[in-house]
């Protein structure tokens, strides 16, 4: 399952007066948008996430600063840093995750393929690991 979990680099247009970089559903990411929410001011120390989703999809982006992720399949746990705005990470739905280690002023965007839905979270890591590994 983690063979899905990817860095994906989205375009990047350089110009001497900023750079842009730009995203569009089903060509740069894997889905069709939903929703998108963002995740800011996490007081140092603190950890965001904490669940599994059956169905959604998500883009994570540190559009400013930086923060780790930690996913979990059930078998294995893999870390990944994000620090650049114009790359984000692709995590499938069935993937164990949360978000720690924010910077100052740190600024995370999720892009998801879903509508919220309460009932599309897994938020106990014992039972998602026994639905895993049975």
């Amino acid at each position: 399952m983690m063979e899905r979990v990817r860095i994906i680099n989205l375009p990047k247009i350089f110009d001497e007066r900023g750079n842009l970089s730009f995203i569009e559903e089903n060509k740069h990411i894997p889905f069709s948008v939903e929703r998108m929410y963002w995740i800011y001011d996490v007081p140092g120390g603190e950890v965001r996430g904490g669940h599994s989703y059956y169905e959604n999809q998500e883009l994570i982006i540190a559009l400013s600063g930086s923060f780790d992720i930690v996913l979990h399949d059930g078998a294995e746990e893999t870390r990944f840093s994000l620090n650049r705005s114009y790359s984000g990470l692709f995590v499938p739905k069935g993937i164990w995750r949360h978000m720690e280690n924010f910077s100052t002023n740190a600024l995370g965007l999720i892009i998801a393929s879903t509508s919220y839905n309460a009932d599309d979270y897994q938020r106990d890591f014992d039972e998602f690991l026994i639905q895993k590994n049975s």
